[in-house]
């Protein structure tokens, strides 16, 4: 038995092996998971100052696609019917209080959306990681008690374009949601973001985030919290709900 065990194990090892997923796998299915064709939402952001002092936003939102979305504001008062149109890589934002509507482009994305830790482009974003990043599994830890693939990111071009050159990320093995993420400059060393998946919830066969949290380093405020406070997918959305005309409605 001495001498079978060592070869059993050996001869076992390969497969082992080819049942561990490649990043480009993990990546495809975190894609899977957090990618939507179409969704419907309403959500709290919860912004904390560096006094503790905190600030809620609901919102209802729409998605369609990767490059299609609304966000409208429901309160509190004072920013009850502020909406934000993005259509493929422009934000037009529309203030109920001035009556305009004005574009934000570019560097513009990556601005603080009402005080929160979140960018224009966090706010909006639905894209997929596997078509932005090249991606390695660099080792495995336990983070929130669930065992993780830990994985390094390097945007594949146009970093310039893109508001995380890099990132490393913690991703349930089981689930497939980036549980923690590191979010960097193009230098790889300055971060810039960090976001944690803190509670989950499954709908139909998919697992999405109820509690995201959001840090921006650079930034005094203790951290911002995004609740979804409910979410349907695969939903019917009027086309002409994603344009210009209908922000001020």
């Amino acid at each position: 038995m001495r001498y079978i065990l060592p070869f059993l194990i050996l001869g076992a090892m390969p497969a082992m092996l080819m049942a561990q997923p490649d990043a480009a796998e993990i990546l495809r299915k975190i894609d899977k998971q957090m990618v939507t064709e179409s969704a419907e939402a309403t959500a709290t952001m919860v912004i904390t100052n560096r006094r503790g002092r905190e600030t809620r936003i609901t919102s209802r939102s729409w998605s369609k696609g990767e490059t299609t979305s609304l966000v409208e504001y429901l309160s509190p008062a004072r920013e009850k019917g502020v909406k934000m149109l993005r259509l493929d890589d422009v934000l037009w934002m529309y203030t109920p209080q001035a009556d305009r509507v004005i574009q934000i482009s570019g560097h513009m994305l990556r601005q603080s959306v009402s005080g929160s830790d979140l960018s224009y482009e966090d706010m909006v974003n639905n894209g997929k990681l596997l078509d932005v990043y090249d991606a390695a599994v660099v080792g495995e830890e336990v983070f929130m008690d669930r065992l993780c693939y830990v994985l390094r990111l390097r945007a594949k071009e146009n970093v310039d374009d893109i508001a995380y050159a890099q990132r490393k990320i913690w991703v349930d093995k089981s689930r497939y949601l980036p549980l923690k993420e590191e979010r960097y400059a193009k230098n790889g060393t300055t971060l810039l973001k960090i976001f944690e998946i803190r509670e989950v919830m499954k709908i139909g066969d998919r697992w999405y985030p109820k509690e995201m949290y959001f840090k921006d380093v650079l930034a005094n405020g203790q951290g911002t919290r995004y609740l979804v406070d409910d979410i349907k997918f695969n939903v019917d959305i009027p086309e002409y709900l994603f344009t210009k005309a209908a922000l001020r409605e």
